[in-house]
């Protein structure tokens, strides 16, 4: 439609409207060069919104500037109250919107207003349909912000059992596909503590203990993936559980292998991967984070924040210097105490 469509000032079926300019300066400070073919249509767009018109062509204009700027949310607007007003069927245009949400993954408007839709249809509308577009999306852009939210959104609108049953798995796939998708670790956490369904069924220590044991042995996998470090942060202060019980498993990711030490299978703390680069300045945050807070660690914990500001992490310097004073600090109101 964009690029060879016919002015709509040349259409006779338009003739009754005086299209309406856009009101600029006489000298504007950074005019906008639009081109011929937007500025027509938003032109006409501004005087049937002047006349409070409501109809199919207004339908067909507002796609038209719609594929031409995804962004004009005043545009996303009418055209909803248009559909509503001429009862036009939401079936139809929601496949409208599978293609629109296809070409324009990233623009906001497509998914509000699908958003939009789903809620009117109510009863008739299919979310099961819904959560197999998203994974289409996701097949193009497995971290667009816009297709997660909308998934999000989706599950919690409906809250139904069934659908829920399948997120866990779901968001496994993703991270098999790629375990450093940080929009994937953050579904995971809002599908197993937050969605208000799953942590009520099961038994909140074994779901613990499975979360942690599932964020340790994708840590092993790739050490130096915040999302994972990350996640496993939430995990903890989420369920109130002392970073110090995972000492065992974050210390051997602080210092360099030592080859000449045989490794030791132990499941509940699996080690590093052979090609992991090491040390992992994650796991010496986290440590260090441990022996700050314990009464008589604070300058072992400045000393590793230390080595991050001079060996591990200078890109991050003042960063770390800040930390290694706050330790300090800490450390001296103990010893003042």
């Amino acid at each position: 439609m964009p690029g060879d469509s016919v002015l709509y000032s040349e259409r006779p079926e338009w003739s009754d409207i005086q299209p309406i300019a856009q009101y600029e300066t006489v000298t504007p400070v950074a005019p906008i060069f639009y081109s011929d073919e937007y500025k027509d249509a938003t032109g006409y767009f501004r005087a049937v919104v002047k006349a409070n018109e409501r109809s199919e062509r207004v339908l067909q204009l507002t796609e038209h500037i719609i594929r031409l700027n995804p962004g004009h949310y005043s545009v996303w607007q009418y055209r909803w109250s248009t559909l509503l007003a001429l009862g036009s069927s939401l079936e139809d245009e929601l496949l409208l919107m599978d293609e629109l949400a296809t070409t324009y993954l990233k623009t906001y408007q497509v998914w509000h207003h699908r958003r939009l839709i789903i809620t009117e249809l109510g009863g008739k509308s299919n979310p099961a349909r819904e959560l197999r577009f998203i994974r289409q999306g996701l097949n193009v852009d497995s971290k667009n912000y816009h297709t997660w939210a909308y998934r999000q959104w989706l599950l919690a609108h409906f809250n139904e059992d069934a659908l829920w049953e399948g997120e866990l798995p779901f968001v496994e796939e993703m991270l098999d596909e790629d375990v450093r998708n940080n929009s994937a670790w953050h579904h995971r956490f809002f599908t197993v503590w937050q969605s208000g369904v799953r942590a009520g069924e099961e038994d909140r220590e074994y779901t613990l203990n499975r979360e942690l044991s599932y964020t340790k042995e994708k840590i092993a996998l790739a050490p130096n993936n915040g999302s994972a470090w990350n996640y496993l942060r939430g995990v903890l202060d989420f369920t109130k559980t002392s970073y110090s019980t995972l000492r065992t498993f974050i210390e051997p990711y602080t210092a360099p292998r030592d080859e000449s030490e045989p490794e030791v299978l132990d499941l509940d703390n699996p080690l590093p991967s052979k090609d992991a680069q090491l040390p992992c300045v994650a796991a010496i945050e986290f440590l260090a984070e441990i022996y700050e807070s314990e009464v008589d660690n604070a300058k072992r914990a400045a000393e590793l924040y230390r080595s991050l500001a001079e060996v591990h992490d200078k890109i991050r310097e003042k960063y770390w210097n800040y930390r290694v004073g706050e330790a300090l600090s800490s450390a001296g109101q103990v010893v003042a105490s």
